[in-house]
């Protein structure tokens, strides 16, 4: 995967932002124009040829929206446009997943980072560090219709803050969708030793669905 998530501005947020729905329409017009190049690209493998471009379409729909490069689950690829379940971007990404085109065999179009069917068949390459997903444990306390995460891996004390932030969430994420896991995730912190009493992240992902659907009910 190819990702492209930053930290929240703490900067005021621009005065003039375009209309949603105008912004939204101009994306996929440019969208369709520059399609050909990046399905070239991801059929050569190099995805970084698009980064720059398909990085200045997604903010001109709005600065802080955040986008993502991956592999598809009916399609061959999707592109994810988020803003990570920030409510002051919501407009702007119900907007253009509103006009996104139907999903073809190429490409399948998301507002927010999907879940992997299965988290534990994936290895997370950072620097000289791989960290398979299957050995990531999950301390997870039920509060009401939220839960408070610990997540230990044993690679984790042996990265730099901002690589164990990352590795912290992105597990969860991958595995919840990060819908879900803004709905649901409460606290999460990263544990330097392996707690008592951990789960994987399937049994972690069918216990928060679980608690997802007694609260739909």
């Amino acid at each position: 995967m190819s990702w492209f998530r930053r930290r929240r501005s703490e900067e005021p947020t621009p005065v003039h932002l375009p209309n949603p729905v105008e912004a939204a329409e101009r994306f996929w017009r440019s969208w369709f124009d520059f399609l050909p190049v990046v399905s070239a690209a991801l059929g050569d493998g190099e995805s970084q040829r698009v980064d720059g471009e398909l990085r200045a379409m997604v903010a001109a729909v709005h600065p802080e929206l955040t986008f993502s490069l991956e592999r598809g689950h009916i399609a061959m690829y999707a592109l994810v446009v988020t803003g990570q379940e920030d409510p002051r971007l919501r407009p702007y990404t119900d907007a253009w997943m509103a006009a996104a085109p139907p999903a073809d065999m190429v490409f399948e179009y998301h507002d927010s980072v999907p879940p992997v069917p299965d988290p534990t068949e994936v290895t997370i390459n950072l620097g000289e560090h791989k960290l398979a997903l299957a050995d990531f444990r999950i301390v997870a306390q039920v509060d009401g219709d939220v839960v408070d995460v610990a997540v230990y891996h044993p690679l984790l004390a042996s990265l730099d803050e901002q690589s164990r932030r990352t590795m912290t969430f992105l597990p969860l994420d991958v595995t919840l969708g990060e819908r879900l896991a803004g709905e649901r995730l409460r606290r999460v912190e990263t544990a330097s030793l392996e707690p008592a009493g951990t789960i994987g992240l399937l049994e972690f992902r069918s216990l928060v669905r679980e608690l997802a659907s007694h609260d739909d009910a």
